[in-house]
């Protein structure tokens, strides 16, 4: 009976492949049963970072010197215009890929999983959007890349520790000192956190780190001896 299900489902999804084809964001090649979203070839596109593996300070580091103290950052690609990851965080963000930002968590979980740097995490907290921007969107896709990361790692996901007060709209066209004046507005601490020593922040991608270090600012100010990571899919070059 079981056998005969298995095969019953296979057809159905045959079918439903056959009707709607799935294809890669990218390239809009159709992809095989075993591809999500982007084909093999695109994902090889992607430049990988690597601070994973870096003895001396990376870039990321070096983004929140003399702004914040920071234990460990983490970036799994670097973020380039016209290129497969311009696509897929697009397509994340407007185009109701849910299950993309989970599958970008639990690619940024295997490599975290390598290293010793990032094993003294206990929680994660993504960054919050604003109520009515998820309600738009239907899901905080930070908060998805962090339940990739979750399914792989097993740490909780800290919800309502930091809250989005204001809905400001995109950063894009700020420079460096505006995305900070206006993210430092935005957040609010909301419900008291358990005793965890050591949290990471996760976010989709990194451009100016205002974000982060407004969200790291104010954990700080509740907690002191709070000890903060960064975790990104993607940061800016």
């Amino acid at each position: 009976m079981a056998q005969c299900k298995g095969k019953t489902q296979l057809y159905l999804d045959g079918i439903k492949h056959l009707v709607f084809p799935n294809t890669c964001l990218k390239c809009q090649v159709e992809l095989s049963r075993f591809e999500q979203h982007i084909c093999v070839f695109c994902w090889e596109m992607l430049q990988r970072t690597y601070f994973e593996s870096y003895e001396t300070p990376s870039a990321m580091d070096q983004l929140f010197w003399g702004r914040i103290n920071i234990s460990e950052t983490f970036s799994l690609y670097y973020f380039e215009k016209e290129k497969p990851i311009q696509e897929m965080l697009h397509a994340l963000k407007y185009h109701f890929k849910a299950p993309l930002g989970r599958q970008m968590g639990e690619r940024m979980a295997q490599v975290i999983l390598q290293s010793e740097k990032y094993k003294h995490i206990e929680a994660l907290i993504p960054v919050p959007i604003h109520a009515r921007k998820r309600f738009a969107r239907g899901y905080n896709q930070s908060e998805l890349i962090a339940e990739g990361i979750a399914q792989k790692i097993k740490l909780p996901i800290l919800m309502n520790v930091v809250e989005k007060s204001s809905n400001n709209g995109s950063q894009t066209k700020r420079n460096r000192f505006l995305r900070w004046e206006n993210a430092s507005e935005q957040f609010i601490l909301g419900k008291e956190m358990e005793s965890y020593s050591h949290i990471a922040i996760v976010d989709d991608v990194v451009t100016t780190g205002a974000t982060l270090e407004a969200m790291a600012q104010l954990l700080r100010s509740r907690y002191p001896t709070l000890q903060i990571s960064l975790l990104s899919f993607a940061i800016a070059k």
